[in-house]
Formats: structure tokens, C-alpha cells, sequence
């Protein structure tokens, strides 16, 4: 199984921070089920949305080198 960098960080930050995903949801201006889908590896959402996510944590998503192996 591949690892989701972003859905492990969203849900380690998110609980660093003692925030729920309902109380997540809320602060980023997203709804609950986003919240739900981006933390389970959800591979076909937003990018946009899931920067409004990231941006309460300082982060964006950007351009990253792949592993061509």
C-alpha cells in the first residue's frame, strides 16, 4: 500500500493541534466529509481545497521530484 504524506500530515497536525475534524472543517472553510476523505488518502480531491486545509499549518502543495525508480 502507498503511504499519503499529505493524509498522514493533515491527520498528525490536526490532532497535535487537539482539533477534531468537525473543529478542522470549520477553521479551514471546508466541510466534514473533505476533512474525512483528504485524512484516509483520498486520491481525487482539490487542490485548492486541500490547500485551504494545509494553509492553516503554514504549508501549500507544490511541485516535488519523483522517485523514478
Amino acid at each position: 500500500m502507498k503511504k499519503n504524506i499529505i493524509s498522514d500530515f493533515v491527520k498528525e497536525r490536526r490532532r497535535a493541534a487537539r482539533l477534531t475534524q468537525v473543529e478542522l472543517a470549520a477553521k479551514a472553510g471546508v466541510g466534514l466529509r473533505f476533512i474525512r476523505d483528504l485524512e484516509q488518502g483520498k486520491n481525487s480531491l482539490r487542490a485548492d481545497t486541500v490547500n485551504k486545509v494545509l494553509f492553516l499549518f503554514g504549508k501549500r502543495l507544490g511541485p516535488v521530484d519523483m522517485d523514478r525508480d
